[in-house]
């Protein structure tokens, strides 16, 4: 497949155009014209690159990618090594930050949503509308609702909450979007899973009786890019390989 054509196709796709983002969304750093092997991962990393540069990747499509807002702008340490690599190696870096959240389809909350066997509302929450809820056809206790998450997501996540809570609404929102609890609240949400976890949770939790549950903002985001690879694989002549790098984050 050309890059410029997988590209536009991804542009398009997840309809990058709508977001004010943090970082950059789309082709980060430029590499081989052809792409018959695409990896695809969470995040960036140096392991993550090195080991889809051994598997044979033309290109990698990432959740977090590089070039955030209010990062420092010399390419040294960290960042001179991921950079190299990547040019050194003609490897083609893709990264979508909020449109690979909020897709209906092959998003992190969509994606998740649906191993939790979650149905969407039609009502969302949190800024740019990223906070998805579910209304429950029965009610089920925190303690089986955490338990179907630590299932799913192959991890014990941090419970705030009366494990004999009763939930019908559930709210969700992958990555790091503790700060959207409030608006899980308001929306009526008896319960809010996101990855991770800020001192004022606890005391909003105890406060309010909404329980809140941070189950790990790699684990939470590691279905969205997955989907999004086995997509374009299905769509295109590309063989797709998601490479997990563990992060108990």
């Amino acid at each position: 497949m050309d890059r410029i054509e997988l590209e536009l196709y991804l542009n398009n796709v997840l309809e990058t155009a709508r977001f004010k983002d943090y970082c950059p969304n789309g082709l980060q750093v430029e590499g081989r014209r052809r792409v018959k092997k695409l990896a695809t991962g969470v995040t960036a990393s140096l392991a993550f690159l090195e080991a889809a540069l051994e598997w044979g990747a033309d290109a990698v499509l990432v959740h977090h990618g590089y070039f955030w807002r209010n990062e420092a702008a010399p390419i040294t340490g960290r960042k001179y090594r991921r950079l190299k690599l990547l040019l050194a190696n003609d490897l083609n870096l893709f990264a979508y930050h909020l449109p690979l959240d909020d897709h209906r389809e092959y998003g992190n909350n969509a994606q998740l949503g649906a191993r939790l066997g979650l149905i969407a509302d039609d009502i969302r929450f949190g800024d740019n509308q990223l906070g998805w809820l579910s209304t429950l056809p029965m009610p089920l206790s925190l303690a089986h609702f955490t338990a179907e998450v630590e299932q799913t997501l192959g991890r014990t996540p941090l419970v705030f909450g009366d494990p004999d809570r009763e939930l019908r609404r559930i709210g969700w929102c992958t990555g790091a979007a503790q700060g959207y609890f409030d608006a899980a609240i308001d929306a009526g949400a008896d319960v809010y899973l996101t990855g991770e976890v800020s001192e004022p949770v606890a005391h909003t939790a105890a406060e309010s009786g909404v329980a809140f549950i941070a189950a790990g903002h790699h684990a939470t985001e590691r279905y969205g890019v997955q989907s999004l690879g086995t997509h374009i694989s299905e769509t295109f002549d590309v063989e797709h390989l998601f490479i997990d790098i563990d992060n108990p984050v």
